[in-house]
């Protein structure tokens, strides 16, 4: 396969579990858009060896890309979905989406209006809420409302042929217009309520609902106070906010993230208080610069001289120079709009959701094989290579004050990190705080494996660290005779900013500084922060793991029980170790013979 082609495989290899929306692309259009529970498994589904049907076959045959949307919850992702082929209409949803469309309420025009099920368009004249998550959903609101409201859910051509009451005015579910046993008024206000409720308007429905139940209460009404509460609960949960669908309003919201390797604009698009649509941008950085300058740059390229500018810009940081962009935008397009990164309430919700889909899309990107591959062959010209390197592998050490010191071991291949590979080494007996030391000891438990056969050899080692690692690397290969593997170190610039590093190629006397967008830069980075993130995550693995340790686990014939019946009584260590043989002998399980081996083992420096 040419490296430049899209693989399924890979891609759905660092794909995440989360819930959320898939768009599937061919030569640039958009084939299709789907929602999934998890995304993970629905988008590998496409790509199994049998089982597809002839059309999702031909869908398969045409991807070349695909994009994700990460939502919170698989409800967000249904209403996500729905808006987006909506607003794109692609081709492939028609031919493989179930033929059930999504499900509404439809309130008629009517004298006596009624509250009716629907899918999608409907002929009968009247206002349509929704969408809903499921048809049950719409079940379960329409069963509330009946209870509370006691609106008409019966077609007008049963309603019209009504002589006397039905079962629904029987069991109160219905106000029976259709027989004049409500005023036309009471009606009216009945179904003015229920609109309320179904447009979110229903705090001073609750809150009567909610006296109801206190008045119930204390008339020692129980049940129908208990049956209250239902309805207050059923209407909350009906009624909950949803983040694809929140509080009215438009705005564009967008992410900055900025990572070695590479950095992510996500722009989340929000018209009447609905998430219409999501794009991740990936701008070159040929300059060091934070979040807040990153997204004034992409504001004024992306905004100024742009018309169709929603109310406000809510950004993940602040913004520099907001005041002089909110002048120019105003100056071009004549609209005065809100920038701002402080938010709350539903407004905070969006925000984390971008914060989300940035973090995202970038990983996404440094993991994808056709961009690792491109960066692979700028490593290649940059060490002076015959061939891009197949096999990488690069050390680090951490540790805390010289506590529970552990070196890692990463491991790229030609489409990027191989997890399996990656290798943990507990470092003993070297003075604490002795990184040359931890670094020698890794170096050589790992290659004398090498030497033997066990491992096949790195063509790059990269060593996180300045010339002293560095020397250390060169001693060990040139003692075991490993003289084939190509050395590389990184060490942090004077300023320690990412994009200023040194780079030492091949020799401790060969110093190199790449351009921060460097595609060799970027990829020594990724591999340097991942070798850095797996260090750390083990080190602080051990190190809680012996401070986790009891020195009562040294003392013979105590278990876990007996160790907890211990501290239990006097409260901790420290009271214990203040305690005289006698009380320790009272404590539950431990006796006199116990006592005096625990008193002396505590006691015997």
């Amino acid at each position: 396969m040419n490296p430049q082609d899209f693989d399924p495989k890979h891609f759905i290899s660092n794909l995440t579990s989360r819930p959320g929306v898939y768009r599937m692309y061919g030569k640039g259009v958009l084939l299709y858009v789907g929602k999934a529970k998890n995304l993970k498994n629905r988008v590998s589904s496409y790509f199994r060896a049998s089982g597809l049907t002839t059309k999702t076959m031909a869908l398969v045959s045409r991807i070349d890309d695909i994009e994700i949307a990460v939502t919170k919850s698989e409800t967000e992702a249904l209403l996500l979905e729905q808006t987006l082929i909506k607003q794109h209409r692609p081709p492939y949803n028609i031919l493989l989406r179930d033929d059930k469309s999504y499900p509404y309420i439809l309130l008629s025009e009517h004298k006596h209006p009624a509250l009716l099920f629907r899918r999608g368009s409907t002929k009968t004249k009247g206002q349509l809420f929704g969408p809903f998550p499921s048809g049950t959903a719409v079940k379960e609101s329409l069963n509330t409302m009946q209870k509370v409201f006691k609106v008409r859910q019966c077609e007008d051509s049963y309603y019209a042929n009504r002589s006397r009451p039905c079962l629904q005015y029987q069991i109160k579910r219905c106000s029976a217009p259709c027989v004049n046993l409500i005023e036309d008024v009471e009606y009216a206000n009945d179904v003015r309520h229920a609109k309320m409720f179904l447009e979110g308007k229903d705090n001073e429905l609750t809150q009567e609902i909610t006296l109801q139940m206190t008045d119930a209460a204390k008339s020692m009404e129980f049940e129908k106070a208990a049956l209250l509460r239902d309805q207050i609960v059923q209407l909350k949960h009906v009624q909950e906010q949803q983040n694809v669908y929140g509080q009215t309003g438009d705005a564009d919201v967008l992410a900055a993230i900025i990572q070695p390797g590479g950095l992510c604009v996500h722009l989340m698009i929000v018209r009447q208080g609905k998430i219409i649509g999501s794009k991740s941008y990936y701008p070159k950085m040929p300059l060091d610069m934070s979040e807040g300058e990153l997204l004034s740059t992409f504001i004024a390229q992306f905004y100024i001289g742009n018309n169709d500018l929603p109310k406000a810009l809510i950004t993940s940081h602040e913004v520099d120079d907001s005041d002089i962009i909110v002048e120019a935008l105003f100056a071009k397009a004549g609209k005065k709009i809100e920038l701002i990164s402080s938010v709350r309430g539903q407004r905070a919700r969006w925000l984390d959701l971008a914060k989300l889909n940035a973090e995202q899309g970038l990983q996404s990107r440094l993991l994808d094989k056709r961009n690792h591959f491109s960066r692979m062959v700028a490593l290649q010209k940059l060490l002076g290579l015959i061939d891009p390197p197949k096999s990488m592998e690069c050390f680090d050490i951490s540790h805390s004050s010289g506590e529970a010191t552990v070196a890692s071991c990463v491991v790229f291949g030609t489409e990027g990190p191989e997890k399996k590979r990656y290798r943990t080494f507990n470092i003993e007996g070297v003075a604490a705080g002795d990184d040359y030391a931890a670094m020698r000891q890794a170096l050589t438990r790992r290659y004398k494996r090498v030497k033997d056969g066990e491992f096949e050899a790195p063509d790059v080692l990269l060593i996180d660290g300045g010339k002293g690692q560095l020397t250390q690397a060169e001693s060990v290969l040139k003692e075991l005779g490993l003289v084939d593997i190509f050395l590389l170190g990184v060490a942090k610039g004077i300023t320690r900013k990412a994009g200023l590093e040194t780079l030492y190629i091949g020799s401790k006397e060969d110093e190199v500084v790449l351009p921060p967008d460097s595609a060799a830069l970027h990829l020594i980075q990724h591999i340097r922060d991942e070798s850095h993130r797996f260090a750390i995550k083990n080190h602080r693995q051990k190190r809680d793991k012996k401070r986790r340790h009891s020195v009562l686990e040294g003392i013979e014939g105590i278990g876990p029980t007996r160790r907890a019946n211990l501290l239990t009584a006097f409260g901790g260590m420290q009271e214990l170790l203040s305690a005289s043989e006698e009380d320790i002998a009272k404590v539950k399980g431990i006796g006199v013979k116990k006592a005096a081996e625990i008193y002396s083992f505590l006691h015997k420096n």
